[in-house]
């Protein structure tokens, strides 16, 4: 990319396009939507909103209909033959999820050029509208992103109940067509009173939030029918109970600030 982003080099720019609200983009990814000659747009998971930013005469692709094998040779079209530049737009962060790592391997086969701009993930989201901090001093200190098998196999050693364990908070993505499953496995370890909010089409116009007992996920998914495009967030974080942090408190000294006794 040049520095300045009023015109662009012919290459592939992956960006992410954040939870769906498009005041979520980072002024990065606005940019370079202001500017691309072309926007390849994974309709089916971004909302129509995010094409405000993109120019009036902006070549605008629509993928949900398309497989790999079409949408490379378009890339590689409007990169290499018509030396235009090419925003991907991906859901979410392109490192979640996102299938970028045959795409960026393929691209760097053809020699085609390519930036990856992250993006707000949908777990950020979600946190921030449930007004909550994912780790709490003396309740839990990690968060685990990851789903559940399905038509996409999960390696043995990440199974849900293993992963439940650590009774983190545990971020489950694309997980709602297998939710009994889930649940099953999740109760293995947690209590069945945890909190877990059911996050549907976080960022979108219609998106819903349900915050439950562990043991009424399945449920409050049938009865809502969020079927697509939802995130579960498992955590005691969820509760009402407190902890404080040290960086801040009187009694810690750091680089910048000595105890205050």
């Amino acid at each position: 990319m040049k520095n300045s982003l009023n015109s662009l080099e012919a290459a592939v720019y992956i960006v992410g396009a954040g939870p769906g609200d498009p005041d979520l983009l980072t002024v990065k990814a606005q940019k370079l939507l202001e500017v691309a000659d072309v926007i390849l747009f994974a309709d089916s998971l971004i909302p129509e909103q995010l094409l405000q930013f993109c120019r009036e005469d902006a070549e605008i692709i629509r993928t949900a209909d398309k497989t790999l094998e079409e949408i490379l040779p378009l890339m590689i079209d409007r990169v290499r033959s018509q030396k235009k530049s090419l925003v991907r737009l991906q859901s979410g962060d392109p490192c979640l999820y996102s299938a970028i790592h045959e795409q960026m391997h393929l691209l760097a086969d053809a020699n085609i050029p390519f930036e990856v701009i992250p993006g707000i993930s949908a777990f950020q989201a979600a946190a921030a509208k449930l007004k909550v901090e994912l780790t709490v001093p003396g309740l839990v200190q990690t968060i685990i992103l990851t789903r559940i098998s399905g038509r996409t196999q999960v390696p043995a050693r990440e199974e849900l109940a293993t992963l439940a364990a650590h009774q983190a908070s545990l971020c489950l993505y694309l997980s709602a067509r297998h939710i009994e499953n889930a649940q099953a496995k999740l109760l293995e370890q947690y209590p069945a009173d945890t909190p877990v909010a059911i996050c549907f089409r976080i960022g979108w116009p219609d998106e819903k939030i349900r915050v439950v007992p562990l043991n009424q996920m399945a449920d409050c998914t049938q009865e809502e029918n969020l079927m697509r495009t939802t995130l579960y967030v498992i955590s005691p974080a969820l509760s009402e109970i407190r902890g404080r942090s040290r960086l801040y408190h009187p009694e810690h000294d750091h680089l910048f600030r000595s105890a205050k006794n």
